[in-house]
């Protein structure tokens, strides 16, 4: 979907041989699925008919899926079965430095040249989750992040527009708190949430060649990021979020930060292309959150090295296990394959990547965000993804203690530097 995709890229792990066509399907096969899908709506409900689906077409195959809330899947669940003997056969994978990371361990099936074409039909987005020029997984969705907002609040404060700099962000914040309103919702209480904050800040003060190196060499000396952190805290300075933020969790229930902008609680959410589908699980009044839902790309940082046109962006995925069966790859072809893309972008709950699939896109809000990540002259990966584990988490716990007003700018970048020294 898009041409600019910021890409890191290199490891080994070794090849598989492409299974006969013959030996596909002719024994009983049982494969586990693990997903984010986790809250009750169109996307869970979805994933479990592609499996029924599969299995229609392929008897042989049952598909036993598992789906697990994110942070839990990302941080804790996955790490740990990847450890084992007995890792789920297909998974989510979110490309980048972690998918690097688990093919230098060795966790990965190499699928290259079993999915060219499949590969070839996605286009960049699929480099995302290739290691040294192979492919150990594809993606499913791709899309740029921005500000989710409620355009009756907006209307209310006598906010003619989406903002395009942040100081007219910061003109919108004054103007909703005059009329009483919670001008973004944040859910720092999940961390990634609130690190996003500042990894735009990083997209704004830094350049696309330093983004670049930084995350092929995982060097942090460019002032830039001091800088994202300086411009973040005087951003959270202007108190712009909810009381109580620094606990609020992310996706989870109507009072969690999409809950608030689901439901009227607040005019502001920043998150990705997936957040229609969790808004509508959270709430109470889905045909209200669809007349008021809107949508605008991050606003620009005036005086800033960064391009004003790049955006921060990323997909999801899935990858199998090295030792799952032949029939794991298959499923995952199936998939990303143009009408069941087309199948997820009518769920609404984020973007296809296959080409081919467009015309799922419905909603007027998926469809600014599509435009705007073909539009985008630069695409960044989510920088914790982008950097690898080690160094994202330890980032975003040094970017949470600003937000908590116990943590520095300078705090942030030390413990990405000593992180990767690790």
């Amino acid at each position: 979907m898009t041409s600019a995709l910021a890409l890191s890229a290199c490891g080994g792990g070794g090849d598989e041989e492409e299974p006969a066509a013959s030996d596909l399907f002719k024994n009983p096969v049982t494969l586990t699925w693990w997903h984010n899908a986790s809250q009750d709506g169109p996307g869970k409900t979805y994933w479990q008919k592609v499996a029924d689906d599969f299995t229609k077409l392929h008897p042989t195959v049952k598909i036993e899926i598992e789906a697990i809330e994110t942070n839990q899947l990302q941080r804790t669940r996955l790490p740990a079965a990847l450890l084992t003997s007995d890792p789920p056969d297909i998974f989510q994978a979110w490309g980048g430095g972690e998918i690097r990371e688990q093919v230098e361990a060795d966790y990965l099936k190499d699928i290259t040249s079993q999915v060219t074409a499949e590969v070839g039909n996605i286009g960049s987005a699929a480099e995302i989750w290739a290691v040294d020029g192979k492919q150990y997984g594809l993606p499913f969705r791709m899309g740029i992040e921005g500000i989710w907002y409620n355009k009756d609040m907006f209307a209310q404060a006598g906010i003619s527009a989406p903002p395009t700099t942040f100081e007219e962000l910061n003109d919108a914040v004054t103007k909703l708190k005059a009329i009483n309103v919670v001008p973004i919702a944040v859910g720092a209480g999940d961390k990634w949430p609130a690190a996003h904050w500042w990894y735009n800040m990083a997209l704004r003060s830094c350049s696309v060649d330093t983004l670049k190196k930084a995350s092929v060499d995982l060097t942090f000396d460019d002032p830039c990021f001091v800088k994202a952190g300086e411009d973040l805290k005087a951003f959270i300075d202007t108190k712009p979020f909810q009381n109580n933020f620094i606990a609020t969790p992310g996706q989870n229930d109507p009072t969690s930060a999409n809950g608030l902008l689901a439901n009227g609680k607040a005019a502001m959410e920043l998150m990705g292309d997936w957040n229609k589908g969790t808004l509508e699980t959270v709430a109470q009044d889905p045909a209200k959150l669809a007349k008021f839902l809107g949508w605008f790309p991050v606003p620009a940082l005036s005086g800033s090295a960064g391009d004003p046109k790049a955006a921060l962006g990323g997909g999801d995925g899935f990858a199998c296990a090295k030792n799952a069966p032949a029939e794991c790859v298959e499923f995952l072809k199936y998939i990303v394959s143009p009408e069941v893309q087309k199948g997820y972008a009518e769920t609404g709950t984020g973007l296809p990547v296959a080409k081919g699939a467009e015309a799922g896109v419905q909603d007027p809000a998926l469809k600014s965000i599509l435009e705007a990540t073909s539009s985008a002259t630069y695409v960044q990966l989510w920088l914790d993804t982008a950097f690898g584990s080690t160094v994202g988490n330890a980032m975003n716990d040094a970017i949470v203690a600003i937000f908590a007003g116990n943590g520095t700018p300078q705090q942030v970048v030390d413990a990405m530097k000593s992180a990767a020294k690790k």
